[in-house]
């Protein structure tokens, strides 16, 4: 993969696409552990998307192919081959929940979510739903679990889906109002306060 700096070979962003494995399916990243080769200018917005030497990446396949091979480890990210890793920043977590469908379960309803690399990913077992503060607006954010350590912010406006799915129960012996999707309860907060973050 290109690096930044001096040393950085020609090629750019093709260069590093072309070094990146093509495999079926997601490539085994949890069981690559090469060594580090320093960082490259790249970043994931907020928003989700991907800027190289600050310009945004336009190819739909390049990202879905970067997002491939993206790992995480403790709070830093890195793309990896079995032979190199390099690290990229990334401002809050790398995925956007952008689509999201209601499906019936055998007993619970199942929420189905498409990514900003498209992505399904259904909340349930292994595929968790968090809810956290918003220290600036004192509202909630919603991220979902996608694979290995990587999550994907849920929009606003699907936010405000799963606020309409939402039920209470009680959890611990306190109300709490939260999602349910594959048989599982996703608490998003107290059930007396929780409308005020929609």
């Amino acid at each position: 993969m290109a690096k930044t700096g001096q040393d950085a070979p020609a090629g750019g962003l093709e260069a590093i696409a072309a070094s990146l494995p093509r495999e079926k399916g997601l490539p085994p990243v949890e069981r690559w552990n090469p060594p580090f080769c320093g960082d490259i200018d790249m970043r994931i917005a907020a928003d989700g998307s991907w800027f190289y030497q600050k310009t945004p990446i336009g190819r739909p396949a390049l990202v879905k192919l970067f997002a491939s091979v993206l790992k995480r480890e403790g709070d830093k990210y890195f793309l990896v081959t079995p032979v190199e890793k390099v690290g990229l920043v990334v401002e809050d977590v790398p995925f956007l929940a952008v689509e999201m469908t209601v499906e019936q379960g055998k007993s619970s309803p199942v929420l189905r979510f498409r990514t900003n690399v498209n992505d399904w990913v259904a909340a349930g077992p292994g595929h968790s739903l968090r809810f956290e503060p918003e220290a600036d607006t004192g509202g909630l954010k919603p991220y979902l679990h996608v694979r290995r350590d990587l999550w994907a912010k849920v929009t606003r406006a699907l936010f405000y889906d799963l606020v309409a799915l939402g039920e209470e129960r009680t959890v611990d012996g306190k109300a709490m109002f939260g999602v349910v999707s594959g048989g599982e309860f996703f608490a998003m907060a107290d059930a007396a306060t929780v409308r005020e973050f929609a």
